[in-house]
């Protein structure tokens, strides 16, 4: 049973990854890895519904590169160009390059090739990338729809499927393309669907394409976790500005992130800040590609101490020293809240969340405040 692993080496994994997981350090799997690894590692189709920042990516990469390095060992190797064996589908390209950091990590060891198809690069970029042979492709559906079209993607060998952050790919509206996708793979591979809520078209997903899955869920899916401490501020007449400064002005373990509702928002937060002083950065929709990626290395590399964005960066973006998130206007629905809250307290680590509250909030104060009663 998954519950009698409790440490990384119980688990019956290739010595390669087994010597990568100990000089990463990883020794005890979180809730999510305990329970979805022994399924997959058994071949079995999984859907995961988990807080973000449990450790979702290494439940799958983990057996997707013992199962496949297992195969190329028996001499099944991969030969025929751009036909992957394993295919994970994200919502975004810095998700995409998340994903396929984790896995590069252990191919150093585990000898197998990852490449990536992402929107957001140049066609020649992705062309280029799936030149040759290799097992493991990590894409975004528009773009690897795109590639499908051109045959420059095979997927008669796909083995094992995934879709990591359903609900964000599905929000986006990639449902068509996901199926497409799936319909393009054998009809016996191996399925696994991961997501920190279930929205109701993450629910149809299930219903067509994981109906004979196992279903996993961790204590934490769908509300807060466990380590993040709340604060509510309350906004009178409006006046956000003079709440946030004395916010700001107070050093803080890691970085910040500031949510605003609205890119208007986010505009105006930041030009008021940069006014005042602070040195911040925006992290926005309808900005240059190059812009937003270079606004969030300087934040991911502790350069800058404040990033403003909209709910783009609440979801699946893994930023390690995320210690406060400061919801400088509060969402209309729960589910984007989770999203936002899950930036920081990630993997074990403490955090912080401010929520600045006004009489217009009521609603969702409430539903939170319904959570916290159902789960204490």
């Amino acid at each position: 049973m998954p519950a009698s692993h409790s440490d990384f080496s119980d688990f019956a994994l290739l010595p390669s990854l087994q010597n990568t997981l100990k000089e990463k350090k990883y020794t005890q799997p979180t809730e999510v890895q305990l329970k979805a690894l022994p399924l997959l590692l058994e071949g079995r189709s999984v859907v995961g519904v988990a807080e973000t920042g449990s450790g979702k990516t290494l439940s799958y990469a983990l057996p997707i590169l013992h199962l496949l390095k297992e195969q190329e060992s028996s001499g099944n190797r991969v030969t025929e160009h751009g036909t992957p064996r394993a295919l994970i589908l994200v919502p975004t390209r810095e998700l995409g390059e998340q994903v396929s950091k984790v896995f590069k990590i252990f191919t150093h060891d585990t000898r197998l090739r990852v490449r990536t198809v992402l929107g957001g690069t140049k066609i020649e970029v992705a062309k280029e990338n799936v030149r040759g042979a290799f097992e493991i492709l990590v894409a975004t559906p528009g773009r690897l729809v795109q590639m499908i079209g051109r045959r420059q993607v095979k997927l008669e060998d796909v083995r094992i499927l995934v879709f990591d952050e359903a609900d964000q790919m599905l929000d986006q509206g990639f449902i068509a393309d996901a199926l497409k996708i799936a319909d393009a793979c054998p009809g016996d591979r191996q399925m696994a669907l991961f997501s920190a809520t279930v929205s109701p078209a993450v629910q149809k997903l299930m219903n067509e394409l994981f109906a004979k899955a196992t279903v996993i869920r961790t204590a934490g899916a769908n509300r807060v976790v466990a380590k993040l401490k709340t604060e509510n501020r309350e906004i009178k007449d409006g006046k956000r500005m003079p709440v946030l400064e004395e916010l700001l002005a107070k050093k803080t373990k890691g970085g910040t992130v500031i949510f605003a509702n609205t890119r208007e928002q986010c505009d105006k937060l930041y030009a008021e800040l940069k006014k005042k002083g602070f040195v911040c950065a925006l992290y926005r929709g309808e900005m240059e590609k190059v812009e937003r990626r270079l606004n969030l290395k300087a934040f991911r590399d502790g350069k800058i101490d404040f990033l403003i964005s909209t709910d783009l960066a609440s979801r699946g973006l893994d930023v390690e020293h995320v210690g406060r998130v400061i919801n400088y206007h509060m969402p209309k629905h729960l589910e984007n809240y989770l999203h936002r809250v899950g930036r920081t307290a990630r993997a074990g680590r403490a955090g912080l969340v401010i929520n600045f509250i006004t009489e217009r909030d009521a609603e969702i104060v409430k539903k939170l405040a319904g959570v916290r009663a159902q789960h204490s």
